[in-house]
């Protein structure tokens, strides 16, 4: 039997099967939203959580779990996330994407890559996205597609994609070198 990895900080999932996943692999507390509903209480607690424990924000890679991720963003920006792939969180059969669906070497690089966490000074522009054809070009989805994936942030729209980059404390020079790799 393989010995579990502890982490000290609280992950919040959507529900009781993505805890289950996580559970079969490592040691830790998890905070179940109970699926799409989050409310004032749940941000409360949270809060207290993210105070005693630090916060893991570790929802589905789906509308949903982008609405809780961002509900949570706004009320708790020092928390951390991490973000599994798409391809990582589907279902073997039918269903949905999901935590409880994600393989553990799946798990261990998005945990592994926990991002935000840290107030940190926007160093991203408008100008940048520009530069880097994130925005305002033909192929601009998929070039924020990319560097989304490669970055593990979860995808962002245009609008999104700055706001994302510098909350998470993205560089300049990350994205450059990124970006290198797109074809």
């Amino acid at each position: 039997m393989m010995t579990k990895e502890k982490i000290d900080k609280v992950i919040v999932v959507e529900g009781r099967d993505d805890t289950t996943n996580l559970k079969r692999f490592y040691e830790l507390d998890t905070y179940e939203t109970g699926g799409s509903s989050i409310d004032a209480t749940d941000i409360e607690r949270l809060k207290v959580l993210q105070e005693r424990r630090g916060l893991v924000v570790f929802t589905d890679p789906d509308f949903q779990g982008e609405r809780i991720r961002k509900i949570i963003m706004q009320a708790i920006p020092e928390a951390q996330h991490a973000f599994l792939k798409r391809e990582e969180a589907r279902p073997k059969g039918k269903g949905s994407l999901g935590v409880e669906h994600a393989r553990y070497e799946d798990l261990q690089k998005a945990l592994g890559h926990l991002t935000g966490g840290k107030l940190v000074s926007p160093t991203v522009t408008q100008a940048d996205l520009i530069t880097f054809g994130l925005i305002l070009r033909p192929d601009s989805r998929q070039r924020r597609e990319y560097l989304c994936e490669e970055l593990r942030i979860g995808y962002a729209n245009g609008k999104q994609v700055l706001k994302r980059l510098n909350m998470f404390g993205i560089c300049v020079e990350q994205i450059e070198e990124i970006m290198k790799g797109y074809k």
